[in-house]
């Protein structure tokens, strides 16, 4: 991957408003990395790209693509990458289905994703397109591990510009519920290989033995997991909470991740959907089956499905008259939190809550207190936590607080909980077991029909380069750094016994901390109270949860954060915030031409490439360039140049015109390069003297539909149109 057609810069093409805003900013990036012999190229790994390159038999022969994930996922592994990684869809099953159906009527012979695979073909598809389902990308490109914060010119902005945040009340009924036995957490064993090994999973059964999973290798020192969730506990749970909720007058309201843990959350999802409706499915649960009613795939598609059905639709409307108000993705149009299993994304939705003081949306249009029903207990006491901090201390201050960092480990698909392929929905009653290839039995569990077991794994290597990031970064800023890590938890307790030996060799075990995830959000929230900072050092689903949650009450946003990773052949990859809210950006612009996504996480990471560049390639301009983005991107917050909400307010298009202009203007004045100085000079002139005429054809945009061609594959030329509509800027830019 090292040879001279790969660009020096990959930024990734990818779904919905980063993709969008994409149209409007990489032109502007290639034309500014130009003047320093920088190429930046671009890789498809968006959600249509990914099913559009899974099956190259099925298009003609101008229809294929590359399947440039693989191929990012080989230069990942090289000291030479340098990729900007936007937020793709983690695609749940209805988007999934969603996408193909279009590209189906853009006339790609796609084959139709079976729910029920029968036929050998069918069984087929459905593999290939489990593959791309949930979180495919992140764990091929995530080769390091994760350092995510606030770069200081935003927190700083964030504390000079401090957003609205919800009040919070000592007699607040909002709170957390999750399981307390027969969950993940609670049938938790884990073990550190001492030696290679391969491994199967078998179901033993009375019929006999059943081989899950087959040839799963792990090198040395991996820490190997293994785990269940009881249906049946489950079941009761929901149940019981669902009575609790109508007796307490709250919303109830489901928190799940059912795209990153493709397998697991979204059978936990169907149960939420079963319990709600239980009277209607032992009523009508095999004209249902019949129907194709698949509960897991959501309320939505349900109702879908027996909309002709009186009987049922009656059915369904006397037990929602015995159910407590639900939590609401969108109270207008009557779309609840059980509608969809990847509306509600709990790293998303739970900060969000909490920054509003614990209050969610009713179908009465209305903000109501809420129960937060988090099945598993692994990390629903973060949660709890934070919402019994609030109730006793008050919403947080960001005008005053200080910051979370965070340290994740990741790489090379640590602790893939859920998204893994070694996770199932047990068929019968047995004993799931992991043997090795020298016929020790590793983990085992008695389970029943229905059960959901699952099994993860983190190797060595990865964790000690966690680790030892954490000292640097420890090193470089001296914040109180604790690592989030339950003795009494099994894979922790693993986790922690490999941590302590490195803090001591390295003779700064004094400088850090290990505490459970409960007592460590309580340090956290007293920590940044007080003014002061911390660094999260946590595994991958924490790193997933925490830099939400810290970002959102900080910042308002995660979208904003700096996030590097550090790849572990000395590569980098760049990524720029999350992506939770771009179904509904996408929306706005279809409807009114006004997109509200805001790049800030990606100038962040754009500066922080150049940078990188200068030092891998020896590239002086590189540098210049990224420290011009750095000024650029203070511009856009001093100014405050950032898209607004509404329609006929400047939008991301406006914020990439005044940040190419911040750009230039920066490197017309640094003295550091006398050449790129004397180039863009003629180009800030360009921008400031076509000021008025260039907003003024971005605003004339505004207020009517935009046709894109295309919501998951849209029509490049018609996206162009739509995104680059100054004809002043284009002519500058090119």
């Amino acid at each position: 991957m090292s040879d001279q057609t790969t660009p020096d810069i990959i930024y990734t093409k990818v779904d919905e408003a980063p993709e969008l805003a994409s149209a409007s900013f990489l032109p502007i990036i290639q034309k500014f990395a130009s003047a320093a012999g920088v190429t930046v190229g671009t890789k498809d790994i968006s959600l249509a790209g990914r099913i559009i390159a899974t099956f190259p038999e099925a298009l003609a022969e101008e229809q294929r693509i590359p399947d440039d994930l693989a191929i990012l996922g080989e230069l990942v592994k090289t000291p030479e990458a340098n990729v900007i990684k936007l937020p793709n869809i983690s695609a749940s099953v209805p988007q999934l289905v969603a996408a193909i159906k279009e590209l189906q009527a853009q006339g790609y012979a796609l084959p139709d994703y079976p729910e029920a695979p029968a036929t050998d073909a069918e069984k087929a598809a459905r593999a290939k397109y489990d593959t791309i389902k949930g979180s495919a990308v992140n764990p091929v490109l995530r080769e390091g591990n994760s350092d995510r914060r606030a770069a200081a010119a935003v927190k700083k902005f964030a504390q000079n510009n401090p957003h609205r945040m919800g009040a919070w009340t000592a007699d607040s009924k909002t709170r957390v519920a999750s399981m307390s036995g027969g969950d993940f957490f609670s049938n938790e064993v884990s073990a550190t290989l001492d030696k290679p090994a391969t491994a199967k999973i078998v179901l033993e059964t009375a019929a006999g033995e059943t081989v899950l999973k087959d040839g799963v290798s792990y090198p040395a020192g991996t820490v190997v997991d293994a785990t269940y969730m009881s249906a049946k506990a489950l079941d009761a749970f929901l149940a019981d909470e669902i009575a609790k909720t109508k007796d307490e007058g709250t919303l109830f309201s489901l928190h799940m991740k059912a795209t990153m843990m493709k397998v697991s959350d979204p059978i936990i999802f169907g149960h939420a959907v079963t319990q709600w409706l239980k009277p209607v499915f032992d009523q009508y649960g095999d004209r249902m089956k019949e129907l194709g009613v698949d509960p897991n795939g959501g309320l939505g598609s349900l109702l879908e499905k027996v909309k002709d059905e009186a009987d049922i639709m009656a059915a369904i409307d006397a037990v929602r008259d015995t159910r407590p108000p639900m939590y609401m993705v969108n109270s207008d149009k009557g779309i609840t939190n059980l509608h969809v299993p990847s509306d509600v994304i709990i790293d998303a939705s739970m900060p969000a809550l909490i920054r509003a003081g614990g209050k969610g949306w009713g179908p009465d249009g209305k903000e109501h207190d809420t129960n937060c029903v988090i099945p598993d207990n692994s990390y629903a006491p973060v949660y709890e936590a934070s919402i019994a901090f609030f109730k006793e201390n008050g919403a947080l201050n960001p005008a005053t607080a200080g910051t979370v960092q965070n340290l994740g480990l990741m790489a090379q698909k640590a602790e893939e909980y859920g998204s893994h392929p070694t996770t199932f929905e047990i068929p019968e009653n047995g004993t799931v077991k992991m043997v090795l290839d020298d016929g020790t039995v590793l983990h085992s569990h008695k389970v029943e029909a229905g059960d959901i077991w699952r099994s993860a794994s983190a190797r060595k290597a990865p964790i000690e380069d966690w680790v030892n990031l954490a000292i640097e970064r420890q090193k470089a800023t001296g914040y109180r750094s604790i690592f989030w890590l339950d003795a009494k938890r099994a894979h922790d307790a693993q986790l922690i016994a490999m941590v302590k030996p490195i803090l001591d060799a390295k003779g700064v075990a004094d400088k850090f901390e290990i505490m459970a995830p409960r007592e460590a959000t309580i340090a956290s929230l007293e920590t940044i109270t007080k003014g002061e900072n911390t660094i999260a050092i946590t595994g991958n689903v924490l790193r997933d949860y925490l830099t939400d949650l810290f970002p959102i009450l900080e910042l308002a946003t995660s979208a904003k954060m700096l996030s590097i990773v550090k790849l572990m052949q000395g590569g980098g990859l760049f990524e720029t915030g999350a992506g939770g809210s771009a179904p509904k950006h996408v929306q706005q612009l279809q409807e009114e031409n006004h997109l509200r996504w805001d790049s800030l996480g990606e100038f962040c990471a754009l500066g922080e490439s150049f940078k990188f560049l200068a030092d891998q390639k020896g590239n002086a301009k590189a540098r210049v360039l990224g420290d011009a983005v750095e000024a650029a991107t203070q511009g856009i917050l001093d100014h405050d140049r950032s898209p607004s909400r509404k329609v006929g307010e400047p939008d991301n298009r406006d914020s990439h015109y005044w940040f190419a202009r911040y750009w230039a203007e920066a490197l017309a004045a640094q003295s550091d390069d006398a050449e790129l100085a004397a180039h863009f000079a003629p180009i800030a002139k360009a921008l400031a003297d076509g000021e008025a005429a260039i907003t003024g054809e971005l605003a004339a945009a505004q207020g009517k539909p935009a046709d894109l061609g295309g919501y998951y594959h849209s029509d490049p030329a018609k996206t162009a149109a739509v995104m680059r509509p100054s004809q002043t800027l284009n002519e500058i830019i090119g």
